[in-house]
């Protein structure tokens, strides 16, 4: 039988399919241990009953010898089998963790990044830890249980009524009243837990927004009043997991309590049987084993309380994490299409009926450097998200006569380099972070984006952890890092989204010079509003007020005033001429 292909991550028995080795493995040591503790009763019994005759001297010491190494020789066993059992659970439980995770995290990466700053930073790191951690302990907890609980409760109840049908039944009766306790308060843990997980990922959403901005707070001084909302935050956490933990911690002395109960009926009918005066007949054996049985039975069944737990808080958290748990479309190899011209008619976009931009139409083909500019917040970032191919837009884009909105988000990838305004960096080394995986020198593509000499200046060159966000690194450091992954990644389209502001004129200049080399085969969008380079573009479109206008920089410094004065600002009119 093929597991693999029966798996569906959408269904929690399918990781139970696919895990069936471990589980039969687990089955069989279950049974060995919860049969073996079956013995102990027995032999506690015998142990009790020969110790009785010792005293009155029907018995003898040796009798008791070989009945204490039985019991530990069966007791070795057992404790072997319960080995087994837990060693193939936590497998059990850690692969299908592994996995859980794994399928998780290959739906977010496939997920726009709209789709993942509405979810927030906090929820998905709660989900993508926190929630698959309780769906796996659920399953294990189920797991473990239905042998170190149910099987040995079965085992108890068969012993109990053997030895007297109508005690076992009396003192079991107080059992399903715990049962009904739970199944009543099933609808308040579930909404404590649901509260909690939301707290939990607010929690994480704030810790990172402080930690990423404490020196934003710094600066402004507004340390108190963050404070206070992170405090908050932290409060309806700390409030939410209480009562959480209430309703959890609850359920356990519960169960304990009403099942307990029928040791008074056992000291009470169990001591007539022994009298000979109940319904049966028993020596000091007989009562030993019945009581050590309910003992051991009550305490088995005060841990369904547990299991109650660990499947409420795991269905709570199944149905946050079900909508990612898909399975995932197989990634087939990026095929980078060759160069084409970039058609655009009648482009534009709107953000909820606001239009930002419109009426952008152009033609640039390979070997093009389209300068992009216009006043702050006139949509320059928007249009090249716009190739993202992540929000509808108005109009055409045609990538070598295939409109953008067909392209699925793989062909996309293939036929678009994208430098966004922030660098987003990995915690990771200086040469992990512009390869990306890929086996090749990292330094030629430092040296592209003019960063070669500060990179092999550093401690470790190119093996330089740079830390979360490349915070070891300056503004213009960070930039031309994430330029430099950019060239390493060579696309047919390339899409620059301010890739200048945190340099100097000198290193721009270098930087643009090997800009223009390898552009020679792909179709440049720069964005920028820094303008010194733009008379050397073939094309520029100026944005302001929705509108937008095509030219040469020589035609649109005569006609638009607003660029010809945005321009002379920065260079005095001379584009060789640094502005005081």
């Amino acid at each position: 039988m093929n597991h693999k292909k029966e798996f569906n991550p959408e269904f929690i028995r399918s990781y139970f399919r696919v895990e069936w080795l471990s589980l039969s493995l687990v089955t069989l040591s279950g049974l060995l241990y919860n049969v073996g503790l079956l013995a102990a009763p027995w032999f506690e019994g015998r142990l009790a009953q020969c110790l009785a005759d010792i005293l009155r001297g029907t018995d003898t010491i040796q009798r008791m010898a070989w009945l204490v190494l039985a019991y530990l020789a069966v007791t070795l066993v057992v404790q072997a089998a319960r080995f087994i059992k837990r060693f193939y659970v936590r497998r059990f439980a850690n692969n299908i963790n592994r996995r859980m995770k794994g399928i998780l995290y290959a739906n977010l990466v496939r997920q726009s990044r709209r789709s993942l700053e509405k979810e927030g930073t906090g929820e998905l790191m709660t989900k993508a830890i926190s929630d698959v951690d309780d769906c796996v302990e659920g399953m294990r907890k189920f797991t473990t249980e239905v042998f170190d609980t149910g099987v040995a409760l079965l085992g108890y109840m068969v012993m109990l009524f053997l030895y007297d049908w109508r005690l076992a039944l009396l003192s079991l009766a107080f059992t399903p009243i715990s049962y009904l306790c739970a199944a009543r308060m099933k609808g308040p843990v579930q909404r404590a837990s649901s509260a909690y997980k939301k707290a939990a990922g607010a929690l994480s959403g704030a810790t990172l927004d402080r930690a990423q901005h404490a020196a934003t707070y710094r600066i402004y001084g507004c340390e108190s009043v963050r404070e206070t909302l992170y405090e908050e935050t932290l409060c309806t956490y700390e409030k939410t997991a209480v009562h959480a933990n209430v309703w959890q911690s609850a359920l356990p002395p519960l169960y304990l309590a009403a099942s307990g109960a029928g040791v008074i009926l056992i000291l009470w009918f169990g001591a007539k049987n022994v009298l000979g005066t109940g319904w049966r007949t028993w020596d000091i054996a007989a009562f030993t084993t019945f009581l050590s049985c309910f003992t051991k039975l009550t305490v088995k069944s005060s841990k369904v309380a547990k299991l109650f737990n660990a499947v409420q808080k795991a269905a709570v958290s199944w149905k946050r994490i079900q909508p990612l748990m898909k399975q995932p479309e197989p990634l087939a190899p990026l095929a980078v299409p060759p160069a084409a011209d970039v058609t655009l008619e009648q482009l534009s976009f709107a953000y909820g009926g606001t239009p930002v931009f419109s009426g952008l139409s152009l033609t640039a083909h390979p070997g093009d450097i389209i300068g992009v500019t216009g006043p702050v917040a006139c949509g320059k970032s928007t249009f090249g998200r716009v190739f993202l191919g992540e929000a509808p837009y108005g109009g055409s884009v045609r990538l070598g006569g295939r409109e953008l909105s067909h392209l699925t988000p793989r062909e996309i990838a293939a036929g678009i380099g994208y430098l966004g305004h922030d660098p987003e960096l990995f915690a990771d080394s200086v040469e992990s972070n512009v390869l990306c995986g890929l086996d090749a020198d990292a330094v030629p593509y430092l040296s592209a984006a003019a960063l070669q000499d500060e990179v092999l200046a550093m401690e470790n060159g190119t093996a330089t952890v740079i830390g979360s966000s490349g915070v070891r690194l300056s503004g213009g450091q960070a930039q031309r890092l994430a330029l430099a992954r950019t060239l390493a990644h060579p696309r047919p389209v390339l899409i620059l989204d301010d890739p200048f502001s945190a340099l100097d004129r000198s290193t721009e200049d270098a930087v643009f010079a090997h800009l223009r080399a390898y552009a020679k085969d792909k179709v440049v969008f720069l964005i920028s509003h820094r303008l010194y380079h733009f008379p050397e573009m073939q094309n520029v479109v100026f944005m302001e007020n929705g509108k937008t206008a095509v030219g040469t920089h020589e035609e649109l410094m005569a006609s638009i005033p607003a660029y010809r004065h945005l321009y002379e600002n920065q260079t005095g009119g001379n584009p060789h001429e640094e502005p005081a």
